[in-house]
């Protein structure tokens, strides 16, 4: 479906992406994840001829992203990251205008679309807080039924209800035969819906996951306030990295069997402490660390 080899961008001296090469199968929802400025937008906007590469190609449906791009649009469905429309407009009128472009009768899919994200098509646009524009989005991507859905950035802006039944929306459309491309900097996200995925850091491709392996290394931030003199070290510690002592406070990131880590803190006199997902850069650099000591 996406054929990606040895794309490069360069604005300038600045760089955009580089040497990247994956493809992306018909019928699975792929993520491609990396923090901001990695190169996703980079990618995306080349795939949708927005700009040209340096060097590479990038195809579609089996056909070159550049000097195809007007037959491939046709079947194609994109929600950027930030949305802008005329102001004036009412909702029902720009999405009407959206769909004029692809030659079929829209409406039956944009009074649905509209109803399942309980979008007003009578407001106007400038009326709209950051939620509802980006549901705007998200009806004029899927009205026309594409074969291939390119999200970058998609659940911006959208709350945690509306992000479940934006999922939803994604996986029923996906269960009738299209492709997804999924765009993000939020691990949890890509992990829900994803089948496999790209990981990007400045420009370059980390690796290609199965999200069930992915899960299998999952990363933990650890952080936690201790009682005494004496701060625990726990640098040694195997699957522990990043580890930082401020005044009482201690943090680190974490892999592995977590029971290991629990029986550790279970020494410590703990005044409070938190786990979460660690960001996506100190989930890279866990990886590279771990790379090195390997070495």
């Amino acid at each position: 479906m996406i054929e990606v080899k040895h794309l490069s961008k360069y604005y300038g001296k600045s760089r955009g992406v580089i040497d990247l090469s994956f493809s992306v199968e018909k019928g699975e929802i792929f993520g491609f994840i990396g923090p901001n400025g990695a190169g996703k937008s980079t990618t995306i906007r080349t795939l949708l001829a927005l700009i040209q590469p340096t060097s590479g190609t990038a195809t579609i449906f089996g056909k070159d992203c550049i000097t195809h791009a007007p037959t491939i649009a046709e079947k194609v469905g994109y929600l950027p990251g930030e949305v802008y429309y005329y102001d004036k407009m009412r909702v029902r009128e720009l999405l009407l205008y959206s769909a004029s472009f692809y030659g079929k009768n829209c409406v039956p899919n944009i009074d649905r679309l509209c109803k399942r994200l309980d979008l007003d098509q009578n407001k106007r646009i400038e009326t709209l807080s950051l939620g509802n524009k980006k549901k705007v989005g998200i009806v004029q991507g899927l009205i026309h039924e594409p074969e291939l859905i390119i999200l970058d950035e998609p659940t911006t802006g959208l709350d945690p209800l509306m992000q479940q039944t934006f999922f939803d929306i994604l996986k029923e459309e996906n269960e009738k035969g299209a492709t997804v491309l999924f765009s993000s900097h939020i691990l949890s996200e890509v992990q829900k819906i994803c089948s496999r995925v790209a990981i990007i850091r400045e420009g370059r491709l980390v690796s290609i996951e199965d999200i069930a392996a992915l899960k299998q290394k999952q990363v933990l931030g650890v952080s936690f306030e201790y009682e005494g003199e004496e701060a625990p070290d726990l640098a040694d510690l195997p699957g522990v990295s990043e580890f930082t002592v401020d005044h009482n406070l201690c943090k680190l990131v974490f892999q592995g069997d977590v029971n290991v880590l629990v029986s550790t803190l279970a020494n410590i006199n703990l005044v409070s402490l938190h786990v979460e997902e660690p960001s996506l850069e100190s989930i890279f650099m866990h990886y590279y660390s771990a790379k090195k000591d390997h070495v």
